[in-house]
């Protein structure tokens, strides 16, 4: 069990937390240069997330997920599909609707983005830092996953 920290002001915390989320920043943006999203804009990586993610879904529970209009989303969904990135299918229960989800070479270039990414990462630690900073790493890992999992 952890120690339960002081709950004071902090300068330093503060300098911190700034530091971290550049850091984090710059991280996912080299991150993402090492898998090339194509031309897509972001309502569209964003969309393709969300069906990987979460299965499928219409284009109104994707528009409520974007924030956005659902016809807005309905746009950036039609160009989705004529990239042959998304496919559409009737909705089991309301054939007026139709469920979207992944095509399967989506799918495939989803996984292979994130093996390149994870094989440039393994490599930047491995390549980089001594076996006790591979330590150190990981002890920093489980601190910032502490982040993570606090609730709202």
């Amino acid at each position: 069990m952890t120690e339960k920290p002081e709950n004071t002001a902090s300068p330093a915390a503060l300098a911190l937390a700034t530091d971290l989320h550049a850091l984090i920043g710059r991280l996912r943006r080299k991150l993402r240069r090492q898998a090339h999203m194509g031309d897509l804009n972001w309502t569209q990586k964003s969309v393709l997330r969300h069906l990987d993610r979460n299965g499928s879904a219409t284009v109104t529970g994707l528009a409520r997920a974007e924030g956005v209009r659902t016809q807005s989303m309905g746009a950036q969904v039609m160009s989705l599909i004529k990239a042959g990135l998304v496919q559409g299918a009737p909705h089991p229960n309301d054939g007026r609707k139709t469920l979207l989800s992944l095509t399967p070479s989506c799918k495939e270039w989803l996984r292979a983005s994130r093996a390149l990414r994870e094989d440039w990462l393994y490599h930047s630690i491995l390549d980089n830092f001594t076996q006790k900073e591979q330590q150190t790493l990981a002890d920093a890992t489980a601190l910032l996953q502490r982040i993570v999992d606090v609730t709202d």
